[in-house]
């Protein structure tokens, strides 16, 4: 680490009224990376040259900025910040970013020094991504990287200003929602009758939860006498091999209370039922790990993962001759069937856990659309009958 008396310049000089101005360099502005310089004065260069001397000495306390800080790189600084200020979030969110910023990132943007790296910089490494074949999602997902760890290089004074808020990323809609019909549905209920995942199943299709809220949902989340489920938190497993699994905050961050139908908590409670009875006959095999009180499990008490429900989900859908969707499309099934059956947006937005109402909106209008035309059609018919 470099010191104030390594890069300090002195000078001093007799002015024209006969005083003296004693110039020194004490160290780095953190913001700016300029040299910062006082003066003092005296009748004399002896009582200068004894002010420097005190201002010197004041100033070795001090340790000067590290050089290089001034010359770290987009790479460098990626580097840190991945390493030291991403330790409250999920596992799983800091494996992607990693992924992130060492495949795209840092190849295309990490020799630049970090002072130095403006808007179109940035935004030639975005359209570059696009003319590569980079979805417009996955864009922004790196987008949302690079503007996460450029805005805590501010908050640490590297730099004044975060670039990447300046620039234009693709556009691309979402992708589209491939919700069950009512034909559909009643062929997968069909296809469920006495299989291990039935109770699991129908909690998807009729809560709308994430598949890890649903392997992540406790016997003490349920209320049976006011029908309830408390959803808090999820089961997660970082995508790295070896990865310990954990219970993990909600996609969101918000936990929230659904009322589902009383067909669901009639099916909870029987299967909870049948789960004691299980770990009963299995006496000392059965195993709960790590995560006691899971509502949904192995036969032998232990937790489930969420590629093994979706490998199993696609067996459930072949039987059914359903192959075309994924276990995702049960929550898309559960808000149209709400909005369908005369739920409003807000109340559907809380029980999705999404953000806001507007995305909510955004996410499900068609179906709405849809609802407001069949309305008018209904009208028109009654108006051209009278």
């Amino acid at each position: 680490m470099a010191t104030h008396t390594d890069r300090r310049h002195i000078h001093i000089a007799k002015r024209k009224n006969g005083t003296w101005e004693g110039k020194v360099t004490i160290g780095t502005d953190s913001k700016t990376g300029k040299l910062i310089r006082k003066s003092v004065y005296g009748r004399t260069k002896a009582e200068v040259s004894k002010k420097i001397a005190e201002l010197t000495e004041e100033a070795k306390a001090c340790p000067a900025m590290e050089p290089e800080v001034f010359g770290i790189t987009v790479g460098e600084w990626m580097t840190d910040w991945l390493d030291n200020y991403l330790q409250d979030i999920k596992p799983g969110t800091k494996v992607s970013y990693k992924s992130l910023s060492e495949n795209h990132i840092i190849p295309f943007l990490g020799s630049i020094p970090l002072r130095q790296l403006r808007a179109p910089m940035i935004q030639k490494f975005y359209n570059q991504l696009r003319q590569k074949g980079l979805s417009p999602k996955y864009i922004k997902n790196i987008h949302g990287c690079l503007h996460r760890a450029l805005d805590m290089a501010i908050k640490v004074e590297y730099i004044e200003k975060n670039y990447s808020s300046f620039c234009s990323l693709p556009r691309g809609g979402e992708q589209e929602i491939n919700p069950l019909d009512t034909p559909e549905q009643k062929r997968l209920f069909d296809a469920l009758k006495g299989h291990e995942y039935e109770a699991l199943i129908i909690t998807a299709i009729f809560t709308g939860m994430r598949c890890g809220e649903l392997i992540g949902l406790t016997w003490d989340c349920i209320d049976f006498d006011n029908g309830t489920i408390y959803i808090k938190r999820q089961l997660t497993q970082a995508r790295v091999a070896g990865a310990p699994f954990e219970f993990g905050s909600l996609k969101n961050g918000k936990t929230r209370t659904i009322m589902p139908a009383p067909f669901v908590m009639k099916t909870l409670a029987a299967h909870k039922e049948d789960q004691e009875r299980k770990k009963k006959a299995a006496g000392d095999l059965w195993d709960e790990g790590e995560f006691p009180g899971l509502v949904f499990t192995h036969a032998d008490g232990s937790h489930l993962s969420q590629p093994t429900v979706w490998k199993q989900f696609q067996k459930i859908l072949k039987a059914a001759g359903l192959e075309h969707h994924r276990v995702h499309d049960l929550r898309h099934t559960f808000a149209v069937n709400s909005i369908m059956a005369g739920d409003d947006i807000k109340t559907l937005q809380e029980n999705m856990g999404h953000y806001s109402a507007a995305f909510t909106l955004d996410r499900y209008g068609h179906v709405t659309a849809t609802m407001r035309q069949a309305s008018a059609n209904r009208m028109q018919a009654f108006i051209d009958a009278m």
